[in-house]
């Protein structure tokens, strides 16, 4: 059996453009870590890549605030747009505690995901949503899978993380984000834990060990338009779209990789 068969994400890597877009991030994330401010202030670049990806998966999610205002604020429990990047931070703190359970047991690391960015724990909170039930999201308008597709594809989906495989850690980031947008498994928050298991894939696959290329700012960088027609092209299945989606998700690391290097030159004119 070839290993495309038997492993039909690597499969990906070979449609046409993905290689030049996996050549395209691994490029780009070399430079920013080879940095001169990453030997020294590396937490920082990490802790303010957090900050920012989080604004940019809140945003995508409908409450596009400003940075400064992200940072000054304390109280994330009022109104939506408030319980959004408070659960868009919450995730950014809690994705980098569960690295270590992802190729284990994916599917108890996404019920963590919607429990912490759900705040409030309700009895749909951390389990795949049962027919019949509402979901809130409102950036994503394609026809929702019933409970038993949700349950096989989540199953599909876990057993090829924990199998493992020869993908590069941007497909595999990209099918994990599609699917669950795909799906939307939970009754809320599907786009943020999506976004937030695509930052654990390019963490945990050594891509981006120090999780400083924030994919989100990227995405919310292109726009809900650009994310909502590339998540189209993953939802086809076709060869082409599922190539579009997965370069889109490229350019988002990129932009990422950018968002942080200004942090490092920011950093560099302060120290110098």
């Amino acid at each position: 059996m070839s290993t495309h068969a038997s492993d039909p994400l690597a499969a990906l890597g070979s449609l046409p453009g993905v290689a030049d877009s996996v050549d395209s991030v691994r490029k780009a994330v070399d430079r920013v870590y080879g940095h001169r401010v990453m030997r020294r202030r590396s937490n920082e670049i990490t802790s303010e890549a957090a900050l920012r990806g989080a604004r940019g998966s809140a945003a995508l999610a409908g409450a596009d605030w400003a940075l400064e205002e992200v940072r000054r604020r304390t109280d994330f429990g009022g109104d939506p747009e408030a319980r959004i990047v408070g659960a868009a931070l919450r995730l950014g703190a809690e994705a980098g505690q569960l690295l270590s359970i992802w190729r284990q047991s994916p599917l108890r690391v996404l019920a963590r995901l919607h429990l912490v960015a759900a705040g409030a724990p309700d009895e749909t909170t951390g389990r795949p949503r049962q027919d019949g039930e509402p979901v809130d999201e409102p950036l994503i308008e394609a026809p929702l899978p019933d409970a038993a597709e949700v349950a096989g594809r989540l199953d599909g989906l876990a057993q090829l993380i924990i199998a493992g495989g020869s993908a590069p850690a941007l497909v595999t980031a990209a099918v994990v984000h599609g699917e669950l947008l795909a799906l939307r498994p939970f009754t809320s928050c599907n786009g943020l834990v999506a976004r937030a298991a695509e930052r654990i894939v390019l963490v945990g696959s050594g891509l981006d060990p120090k999780s400083i290329c924030p994919a989100e700012v990227g995405h919310a960088e292109q726009g809900q338009a650009a994310y909502v027609a590339a998540f189209e092209g993953y939802r086809s299945g076709t060869p082409e779209g599922m190539a579009a989606w997965i370069a889109h998700c490229g350019r988002a690391v990129e932009l990422g990789v950018r968002e942080s290097t200004a942090v490092c030159e920011a950093l560099q004119r302060g120290a110098a």
